[in-house]
């Protein structure tokens, strides 16, 4: 379905970007992933996406918190890779606290991985996508994008202001065959939902099973978590011919949390 695509998937060296990567890769699509973690774990994500799927994989390790750096990102992946065809902003980081307890700091990082990152990702990768006549960009929301819940203000906010970017450059680029949509899961078991668990467990007083049960699960009636194959699967059928007339959108995938 992809071959002859390229894609950039941000945040995507584990959880749900890297599920997202090996689907693309699947299809026929070559990747570059991007993120922190060990270099070793990461050259071996990397041998395996190119072993199972016979497709040109590469990683970069650029900060999605420095603008200059994601655009050299996606210079290089239009280098090495030929295009940037499909975007998927996925990278972010959590943090957990009472808002006057928020630290700065952590305010600002959020706001810059979160959403800062796609409009840097976005503005760089949409000129090449104009000049093919095609491209698809989704970002990679939460079901904070639509609801909010206490001690995140700065990844509600984030996460609300990724749902109007989307929206705008659907609007935008509507009419040159490059779509714009975001995915807002629920409650996925990721690194990331994993290690917010302690500072939740601190600031609402609560052990880890009840943080899991009582506050993870609450909101979710199917009192699952959400998987990232289920993720992945939803941001393929995106960039497939079938959702080309699908753009503008917040798709939520979250055990029917924001149906309440």
């Amino acid at each position: 379905m992809l071959k002859g695509k390229s894609a950039v998937v941000t945040g995507s060296t584990s959880g749900i970007g890297l599920a997202i990567a090996r689907a693309l890769a699947k299809e026929g699509a070559n990747v570059m992933i991007n993120g922190f973690g060990e270099k070793d774990a990461i050259d071996k994500e990397l041998a395996g996406i190119k072993q199972d799927f016979g497709v040109t994989a590469v990683y970069s390790a650029a900060d999605m918190s420095k603008p200059d750096e994601i655009a050299a990102m996606i210079a290089t992946a239009q280098a090495d890779l030929g295009s940037v065809d499909i975007l998927v902003n996925n990278a972010g980081i959590q943090y957990v606290s009472p808002i006057e307890d928020f630290p700065v700091e952590k305010w600002d990082a959020i706001i810059a991985i979160n959403l800062s990152s796609a409009f840097h990702t976005i503005r760089a990768a949409v000129p090449g996508m104009k000049a093919k006549g095609w491209g698809r960009i989704i970002q990679t929301a939460s079901a904070h994008s639509l609801v909010a819940s206490p001690f995140k203000s700065a990844y509600v906010a984030a996460k609300h202001g990724i749902a109007g970017l989307t929206k705008t450059v659907a609007l935008e680029l509507a009419q040159h065959k490059i779509t714009s949509n975001c995915i807002s899961p629920g409650y996925v078991w990721t690194p990331l939902v994993e290690k917010q668990i302690p500072d939740t467990m601190a600031a609402r007083h609560l052990t880890k099973e009840q943080v899991i049960h009582d506050v993870l699960l609450a909101a979710q009636p199917t009192k699952q978590f959400v998987t990232v194959e289920q993720v992945a699967a939803l941001a393929l059928f995106l960039c497939s011919d079938a959702a080309s007339e699908i753009t503008g959108a917040n798709i939520p995938i979250d055990g029917g949390w924001t149906a309440e």
